[in-house]
């Protein structure tokens, strides 16, 4: 991690606490953002950057397994969890809505910094598949409606001859659909289309006249 390319939220009342965990991560090369509040942490803008949510459990204005659900339905960072009043509920809630981590205080550097290092390496592995998708999205986009048709029948293991007979035109157009599509899927193989076609979350069409043809 550099102070560059990453970024942690530290969300504790106390302050003295807050100071020592930014210096240790100032220390380690890590840029951090200090609040002492869920609502200061919410209303502030937010740079663009892998990040960790390192979030305490008492907070003044909510609880932090509050805050946890409450941001559940946005893209926020990986959570970990810091608490001086730690118990096997809390920490199993914690976990089961996806936190990285549950330390209890006082709780080693190594161990903060171990879960700090897997909620931004977490953080970047969904960043990059967003990513992805998004630009899956795009090329989708540029389809045209024939190839848009093209496309879940030739990904649901139709030969050419039936997904052609499936849309009423003949082989030879279908196959130059289907290489359109190919191209611009970026799909190397039919199982990479397949595999696009399930992170568009495209249905599969299986054709009604199959057992006819």
């Amino acid at each position: 991690m550099t102070v560059d390319d990453t970024i942690v939220f530290i969300v504790d009342d106390d302050e003295a606490l807050r100071e020592a965990l930014g210096e240790l991560l100032e220390a380690n090369g890590v840029r951090s953002v200090l609040f002492q509040s869920a609502g200061d942490y919410i209303g502030a803008d937010k740079p663009d950057l892998p990040a960790c949510l390192l979030l305490d459990i008492e907070l003044p204005d909510i609880n932090g397994l509050d805050l946890q659900r409450q941001i559940a339905r946005d893209d926020h960072p990986p959570i970990v969890f810091i608490t001086g009043h730690g118990d096997i509920p809390s920490s199993v809630r914690a976990i089961k809505h996806g936190a990285v981590d549950f330390l209890t205080k006082p709780f080693s550097d190594t161990a903060l910094l171990a879960a700090i290092n897997a909620a931004i390496a977490q953080d970047r592995e969904t960043r990059a598949k967003r990513a992805e998708l998004t630009l899956l999205k795009q090329r989708y986009h540029e389809l045209s409606p024939r190839e848009r048709d093209v496309l879940p029948l030739v990904v649901s293991g139709l030969l050419n001859k039936q997904a052609a007979a499936e849309l009423g035109i003949s082989e030879v157009t279908l196959q130059i659909h289907r290489r359109n599509v190919m191209q611009k899927m970026a799909a190397s193989s039919l199982a990479d289309l397949v595999r696009i076609a399930e992170r568009l979350e495209i249905p599969i069409q299986h054709s009604r006249r199959m057992g006819g043809i």
